[in-house]
């Protein structure tokens, strides 16, 4: 799989903003323009400087085999990101309809697309050292952490943000932004526009992740 990303547009980041209320009833995941609270939170940013770190130098590991950089890539992204809740974001209204069945079809293939989609991201750049720079509380246990990549092939920082929800020794990143896009709000635009386009059918999505390829793209044109 390539894990493209497709950019966003004012009408579909409206309807994931709104769907995200839904499912958090509170400030949409990837909504840092939200923010009206100014301080910083160094529980959220210590978890991300420990454990994005972690992710960014397993990627950047000459040593281990495909396979090894695979495995321990896949326990890293676990330590960092909230997977479930996630799948279910990306689902957006689907959320709500999808039957036990499809759900357990969804969920893998979901997993392996979005880790190539991340592990493109970060590959791109090709650094090897994270650096928390300032975090903005969007509310209580809803963080936004900035960061730089640097190092590597890298000639300048570049910027990453990750949003973070929890507290205390639980923090778990919902989203990451790379040059402006936030990755999971993307991924919810495109999946839910795929399954309109095919009358509500969620299989034809599953089926489309299954094959491979290219991320899949329901937007009308």
């Amino acid at each position: 799989m390539t894990g493209k990303t497709m950019t966003n547009t004012p009408s579909t980041r409206r309807g994931a903003n709104a769907a995200l209320l839904a499912f958090f009833g509170a400030v949409a995941i990837g909504g840092p323009a939200l923010a009206q609270n100014s301080a910083r939170d160094a529980g959220a940013e210590a978890f991300v400087q420990t454990k994005a770190q972690r992710v960014i130098t397993v990627l950047a590991n000459k040593t281990m085999s495909d396979a090894q950089k695979t495995q321990v890539f896949h326990q890293a992204v676990d330590e960092l990101a909230d997977v479930p809740r996630i799948t279910n974001f990306v689902l957006g209204k689907y959320a709500r309809t999808i039957t036990p069945e499809q759900r357990a079809r969804f969920t893998p293939v979901f997993r392996a697309y979005a880790e190539n989609v991340y592990q493109s991201r970060i590959d791109d750049y090709r650094g090897e050292q994270l650096k928390v720079v300032g975090s903005v509380v969007n509310k209580p246990g809803d963080v936004t952490v900035k960061t730089l990549i640097s190092g590597g092939q890298i000639t300048q920082p570049l910027p990453v943000s990750w949003r973070v929800l929890g507290g205390g020794q639980t923090w778990k990143v919902v989203d990451v932004q790379f040059k402006g896009i936030w990755l999971a709000i993307t991924q919810q635009q495109d999946f839910v526009s795929t399954i309109d386009n095919a009358g509500g059918n969620i299989d034809v999505l599953i089926n489309q992740l299954q094959k491979g390829g290219s991320a899949p793209s329901g937007r009308r044109k």
